[in-house]
């Protein structure tokens, strides 16, 4: 995904104005929602730190804003098959491949679960605009698993709702590098757009970032990984992956944040088939949330997919 990094200083003149309605005077050919969303990722920062979007500028302020090519305007629906775990009137629960992108963006206009959400369904909310229609949340292309789709306004409020407030219960499943030590620990550090390297992201120290709260248990050690649950209270970009890789566990198969390390596996046929893999080693296991319309609490599982039960097998 290319993109283009614009950079403004803010003069006297300019100095008072949030920082949403600054950008919004300034860049036409976005919206002011798109604006917020982009603060809200962490893809703006003003003097090299993630602000909020009612930030008030002041002269000097130096404001980098991350512009992804604009994304597709529409969806064309694609007959591609879905593993659907739940469906009502007012949501569907998706178990989503690996390989799989969620919505249609820059350079990526096909192939992806909306557009196979189009395709399978009459209706579908449109609260998260056209290229994302009924998406109420993501899961990286490499992360395999479960993901709720709102098929109504109404429903696709209410999931928001409980996802900001972390109601929403998100439970993963990932392999290590490593024999983590502590059965239990959490992770808090915040997380923003690498300072070195604006495609990735990085655990910030000094006040920068956007908070980011991960919670891990060990299921299974073995002699050079760790079988992990992994719960997220937040829902940042990469946040498990920066996570682990952060406190030095990247996740097994990541070749941005653990890239190389399988070089050092001991063993093989493991590291012959984690360099065959074609993917990390994550997958969205658990997700509980309330029915936007019953209020009854569901809770979801998904079973590992076969690439990764064999690389378990595998280490056993």
């Amino acid at each position: 995904m290319s993109a283009e990094i614009l950079t403004l200083t803010v003069d006297d003149v300019a100095a008072g104005p949030r920082l949403d309605a600054f950008l919004a005077s300034r860049i036409n050919e976005l919206s002011r929602t798109r604006i917020q969303r982009a603060i809200e990722d962490g893809d703006v920062l003003v003097n090299d730190r993630a602000a909020k979007s009612s930030y008030r500028l002041r002269a000097g302020d130096v404001i980098e804003i991350d512009l992804a090519e604009p994304p597709a305007v529409a969806i064309t629906p694609e007959s591609i098959p879905l593993n659907i775990v739940f469906e009502d009137d007012d949501l569907i629960v998706i178990d989503k491949p690996a390989g799989m992108v969620v919505h249609p963006g820059a350079g990526i206009e096909s192939g992806t679960l909306a557009n196979a959400l189009v395709y399978h369904f009459n209706q579908l909310s449109g609260a998260a605009g056209r290229i994302r229609p009924g998406i109420v949340h993501r899961i990286d292309k490499e992360t395999s698993g479960l993901l709720v789709v709102a098929k109504n306004d109404v429903s696709h409020e209410k999931l928001s709702d409980q996802f900001r407030d972390r109601k929403v219960f998100k439970m993963y499943m990932a392999l290590v590098y490593g024999r983590v030590k502590e059965d239990r620990g959490e992770i808090t550090a915040p997380i923003g757009r690498s300072p070195r390297n604006r495609a990735r992201m990085a655990a910030l120290s000094g006040g920068a970032g956007r908070a980011a709260h991960t919670i891990f248990e060990v299921r299974a050690r073995y002699n050079e990984f760790t079988l992990l649950d992994v719960e997220i209270k937040t829902g940042r970009t990469h946040q498990i992956r920066v996570h682990l890789s952060h406190k030095g566990y990247p996740v097994a198969g990541d070749r941005v944040y653990g890239a190389g390390r399988e070089n050092a596996v001991r063993d093989v046929e493991i590291k012959r088939m984690i360099k065959n893999l074609k993917r990390h080693f994550l997958h969205s296991s658990r997700l509980a949330l309330t029915h936007p319309r019953s209020g009854i609490r569901m809770e979801f599982t998904s079973p590992l997919p076969a690439e990764l039960a064999s690389l378990v097998a595998a280490l056993k």
